[in-house]
């Protein structure tokens, strides 16, 4: 005969069966296998971590593995998933990222704080750090001769369009002047070294300009990202009168494709293969000495099939001077770009990057940045 405890096990299970409670209520991760039994929320191993930092609200449990009394269980019961979201995210602005199971712990732990310890999408005043059209602050930034990381006075200004910092507290003039219509940010901790660490990048003479900034505290940085996607958020409504939120939330701020190291050679191939640093940020493939650095080495488009586009596996028979034995040829209508890769998963993993970018047909703005590339010097 069934013990209560394998009972309670057995109607928790069924729980995870409901409509929003197979996966992760601040993640989206499948099959969760954790619970807060004070919130009534069902959570996956990554997130019930972050939960334990706000013990005072919420406490968890394995569904699988701890003892549960019938009143923890029926409290799961007559909440659930989609009833939490309904009361912690009734005024969420469509503007402020939400996490994923694939972002950095900074991001997840942030969301999780501000739906149950701050309530800041129950209390919209709470907002004000992120929606009011202007943030000024003080940030650590990298220097970009010595990698000293510095104390800098930003301002975002929606008004201004524009995010500014100010290599003196008392300067009137900033150092640099970020437009807000090609500003990107995104969070980097393990290649930056600091917990909270944000890239931000943007246009300067059509090239792109990386900035390396963070904050001790993970809520100011997580505030001055969502001040970031709603000033682009503004801006793009401007720009695109009538668009969907749905259509302009995804260009807010985006993650890069793919990062890593490959090696490469320059374009009459003869030149032998040096290491470098590689991202792929939309379109734009660029190249680094060290993964830091403030400006590409060099840019490459990458545009579509149909406009005589392709990536191939391997090198030209004739090709000399590489160590790394995994080569990929991009053609474009200009001429091949050769480079190799480490290991045959790393070749793999760029191949599927490149592929879908060719796979995909070009936007017309995407023809405007193309010509920039072929009249780059």
């Amino acid at each position: 005969m069934a013990t209560d405890q394998e009972k309670n096990k057995q109607l928790l299970i069924k729980l995870l069966e409901r409509p929003g409670n197979g996966s992760c209520v601040d993640c989206g991760a499948a099959d969760p296998e954790w619970a807060s039994y004070t919130l009534g929320v069902f959570v996956c191993q990554s997130c019930s971590g972050l939960h334990r930092n706000i013990s005072q609200i919420s406490k968890v449990k394995s569904v699988l593995l701890d003892p549960w009394s019938d009143a923890e269980v029926e409290f799961m019961a007559s909440n659930g998933n989609d009833a939490a979201k309904a009361k912690y995210e009734q005024k969420v602005p469509v503007f402020y990222y939400r996490p994923t199971h694939t972002d950095c712990q900074l991001l997840r732990e942030q969301w999780i704080r501000a739906r149950y310890e701050r309530k800041e999408f129950v209390c919209v005043e709470r907002q004000e750090p992120y929606s009011a059209g202007y943030r000024e602050g003080f940030l650590w930034k990298r220097a970009r001769d010595n990698g000293q990381f510095l104390s800098r006075k930003c301002i975002l200004s929606e008004r201004d369009g524009a995010l500014k910092y100010f290599n003196k507290h008392d300067a009137r003039e900033p150092k640099a002047l970020m437009k807000i219509h090609t500003l990107n940010a995104s969070f980097q901790p393990g290649k930056i070294g600091q917990p909270h660490g944000l890239q931000v990048t943007y246009l300067k003479d059509n090239s792109t300009r990386n900035i390396f900034v963070y904050h001790k505290d993970g809520k100011e940085m997580v505030d001055w990202f969502n001040a970031i996607r709603a000033a682009r958020f503004h801006y793009l409504q401007v720009a695109f009168p009538g668009a969907h939120h749905a259509d302009l939330v995804p260009k807010l701020t985006r993650n890069y494709i793919k990062e890593g190291y490959m090696e490469k050679t320059g374009p009459k191939h003869t030149e032998g293969f040096k290491k470098r640093w590689f991202t792929i940020d939309d379109r734009r493939l660029m190249y680094f000495k060290d993964p830091l650095d403030a400006y590409a080495r060099g840019e490459v488009f990458i545009g579509s099939k149909e406009n005589s586009y392709t990536v191939l596996p391997g090198l030209p028979p004739s090709t000399q001077g590489y160590h790394w034995q995994f080569g990929i040829t991009i053609v474009t209508p200009d001429r091949k770009f050769l480079f190799t890769c480490e290991t045959e998963e790393e070749q793999q993993d760029w191949m599927a990057a490149f592929q879908g970018l060719v796979n995909r047909p070009m936007l017309p703005q995407e023809y405007a940045v193309e010509a920039h590339f072929k009249h780059k010097p």
